[in-house]
């Protein structure tokens, strides 16, 4: 039987958003109320909990709980070479750009969930290296989500995450296990380095980067932290470095002094001089 929710007029969520900032370290104030109350009445369904104060209740004390919620809050689905156009046209278009300009170019994946996205720009890398023996690439993994980047770090994958892979990649690039899964080779892992990081925090994960990838990273951000977000990723960027967002994402008026289109459909704008 599925369980309901009651919505009672007394039943406050704020004690709710205050034990996720203080207890799980997620600032509530960077995503919308709407999308954190779906995200607990998920959990609240799953250990059939009927108010947020019982909710509360349940979550004081509880780790378990407390890492189930916050993994609920952070999840993320992606796989390799996810939206095939922005990765076509990254290959294709802004790394020779770079390339004939750079000897050594730096890449952000922001908010990298379990890893696939840093290590399709190292199969880019790569492929793009064997051209040009003397061109270095270093890829910045980060996100906010600690058994994600686990995930990552051990780069094992199922069979569905590479399905936009070529075979020739798939054999190039990972190691079939008998379990079935397939392992990144130690050849990709040496462009990546992963790390924990707040996007909201105000900080770049570093600096003099020449590409940004945030993409479908800001989805249930309120639009003052999309803003926020794009303001502190624009010092990070080298001169002409290129910010690349989610397909459904945008980047406000307000914002064509710090950045241009380079390609619009597949949202990669580049920083302007």
């Amino acid at each position: 039987m599925r369980t309901v929710i009651h919505m009672e007029p007394e039943d406050d969520f704020r004690p709710v958003l205050r034990m996720i900032e203080s207890d799980i370290g997620i600032q509530s104030s960077n995503y919308k109320e709407d999308y954190l109350k779906r995200r607990v009445q998920s959990r609240m369904r799953m250990n059939e909990v009927h108010t947020y104060r019982d909710y509360l209740l349940l979550l004081r004390g509880n780790p378990p709980e407390q890492e189930a919620l916050k993994n609920g809050l952070t999840i993320n689905v992606t796989k390799f070479w996810r939206d095939p156009p922005v990765f076509d046209a990254i290959r294709r278009d802004i790394i020779p750009e770079l390339r004939r300009r750079k000897k050594a170019i730096r890449i952000w994946s922001a908010g990298c969930a379990t890893g696939e996205e840093p290590y399709t720009v190292a199969i880019i890398a790569h492929e793009t290296s064997i051209m040009n023996k003397d061109l270095k690439f270093t890829i910045f993994a980060s996100d906010i989500d600690e058994e994600a980047l686990m995930k990552a770090k051990e780069g094992v994958y199922h069979k569905k995450a590479l399905e936009n892979l070529s075979n020739a990649q798939v054999r190039r690039h990972f190691t079939e296990r008998t379990d079935g899964k397939f392992e990144v080779k130690p050849h990709l892992r040496g462009y990546v380095r992963f790390s924990r990081h707040d996007l909201m925090s105000g900080i770049p994960v570093t600096s003099h980067l020449d590409m940004v990838l945030c993409r479908n990273v800001t989805i249930y951000f309120t639009e003052h932290q999309k803003d926020e977000l794009a303001r502190m990723v624009a010092p990070a960027l080298t001169a002409g470095g290129h910010y690349v967002i989610g397909k459904t994402e945008y980047l406000s008026r307000d914002f064509e002094r710090l950045y241009e289109p380079v390609n619009q459909m597949q949202k990669i704008y580049r920083k302007r001089a």
